[in-house]
């Protein structure tokens, strides 16, 4: 099966993640690798490629300086099921909390969802086509598309330009009025209409479960829809605007193959699936106490086989780890990569150490990547008609002051610059809707150390609000 991964070369996967991400070459380098050696092993025999086995990287760095970033660009890159964990929220076997199989159950609910996109994107010119067919056939005659002669959607269509109430006995006429409305239908002149669509009722039953992995460990496996038996439709009064979609993603439902859908879901997140596993500092070190630290080397133990390769039973299927990719990260502040158990450490070859962010970085950050937060905001006000502006001086001058407290408070890179600009433009963002005096703002420099400079320097204000 082939696998949507991107032919790009390692230099083009970091020129890629260069839009995005400032700095942290040797990081954007090893994961580039990483994805690049993925097409490489698809290019290969099959009895050679069950042999290769991806590196898994090992990211150390502080907090707000690109790890979790990297990962979810380079998952975006290779169209990839992308799942970003973190170790805390794990406990060893035998104590209250989730276990480490729930990793692989999530990445093959996220890749289903990108396979079940990609193939209603595949079927939606023929689904569209259905769909107008049967909105025009209860348009043009209600009585061919409904067996009840009393049908709700007969008593909605009287005074929506239906031409005829009356079942049409002359086919000539029928179908020139079919085609007529058929027209009208695809050329959405006549979608602030409304009409009566029986839809599937989308809620569930109730199921009680008393089980701490719920539903998915019991094995059961309903369709997409509920049990059969167990769908209710109902009628809902829309626009023919929402009926053409509620029609398409219905007839979409139809052509698309669920049990295909489901085994390439558990193919690509087997062979293509990428797993982030954040704050694995926090799990490092050896058992010696009590409390809620007392199952970390047993998260450890029960990541490992996970990372080495081993089968999980999902409600779709048994997924296989063995080519899953595993970014591990965390700060290592306190405890240091050596910490972990040693086979865990084996599992984990490459190490990359992302680097502290320092104020020419927070300063390219503010303005050179394509989400760059200053381009966020002129956005998020253009909205509001307000136009709105940042010189150089004043970029400049909100990269010192994040780095500032950066340096003297907690140093979290990145996200400090959120913080700070949130604090900013709190007062523009408040008033742009109706107060706000004109509708073009500058910022520059001097506007901004009139904003932060006394907030930047009170410390204890600070630690709480920056």
């Amino acid at each position: 099966m082939t696998h949507p991964i991107e032919d790009l070369t390692p230099r083009e996967i970091v020129a890629e993640l260069d839009k995005y991400i400032i700095g942290q070459k040797e990081a954007k380098r090893a994961v580039a690798v990483a994805l690049r050696n993925r097409f490489r092993r698809q290019a290969l025999p099959a009895e050679l490629a069950e042999e290769i086995i991806p590196k898994n990287i090992l990211m150390i760095g502080p907090t707000g300086v690109g790890k979790t970033e990297i990962a979810r660009r380079i998952a975006q890159l290779a169209k990839a099921p992308f799942v970003k964990v973190e170790a805390t929220k794990f406990t060893e076997v035998g104590y209250v909390g989730r276990d480490v199989d729930s990793i692989v159950r999530d990445l093959v609910n996220v890749s289903l969802r990108l396979v079940e996109a990609e193939k209603r994107a595949e079927v939606e010119a023929p689904a569209r086509k259905r769909a107008i067919e049967r909105l025009t056939e209860m348009l043009v005659d209600p009585y061919r598309s409904r067996s009840s002669e009393n049908h709700p959607v007969q008593r909605a269509m009287e005074g929506f330009g239906v031409e005829s109430a009356e079942p049409e006995t002359d086919t000539e006429a029928w179908a020139r009025r079919y085609k007529r409305v058929r027209e009208q239908v695809e050329a959405g002149d006549r979608d602030e209409e409304f009409v009566d669509v029986e839809v599937e009722d989308q809620t569930s039953p109730f199921f009680q479960v008393f089980s701490p992995q719920g539903m998915e460990e019991m094995g059961i496996d309903f369709p997409i829809g509920g049990p059969p038996g167990m769908r209710n439709k109902t009628t809902r009064r829309v626009t023919i605007a929402e009926a053409k979609e509620i029609l398409t993603g219905e007839e979409a439902d139809k052509l698309i193959d669920n049990a295909s859908v489901r085994s390439e879901a558990v193919d690509r997140a087997e062979q293509t699936g990428i797993v982030f596993i954040d704050e694995l500092d926090k799990i490092a070190g050896r058992e010696g106490g009590s409390g809620p630290d007392v199952s970390r080397e047993g998260v450890q133990r029960d990541l490992l086989p996970l990372i080495e390769g081993s089968t999980v039973v999902t409600r779709h299927g048994p997924v296989n780890t063995d080519h899953v990719l595993f970014i591990g990260a965390g700060a290592f502040h306190v405890s240091k990569p050596s910490d972990l158990i040693p086979e865990l450490q084996g599992r984990l070859p490459i190490r990359v150490e992302l680097e502290p962010l320092v104020e020419g970085d927070l300063r390219r950050i503010l303005s050179e990547p394509k989400n760059a937060l200053t381009k966020q905001y002129k956005n998020l006000l253009s909205a509001e008609s307000v136009q709105l502006e940042f010189t150089e001086d004043a970029i400049e001058e909100i990269a010192r002051m994040a780095h500032g407290v950066n340096q003297r408070a907690e140093n979290i890179g990145a996200r400090r610059l959120h913080t700070v600009m949130e604090k900013l433009l709190e007062d523009v963002l408040f008033d742009a809707p109706d107060n706000l005096e004109s509708k073009e703002l500058s910022v520059d420099g001097e506007y901004v150390r009139t904003r932060l400079s006394e907030l930047v320097k009170d410390e204890d204000m600070t630690k709480y609000i920056l």
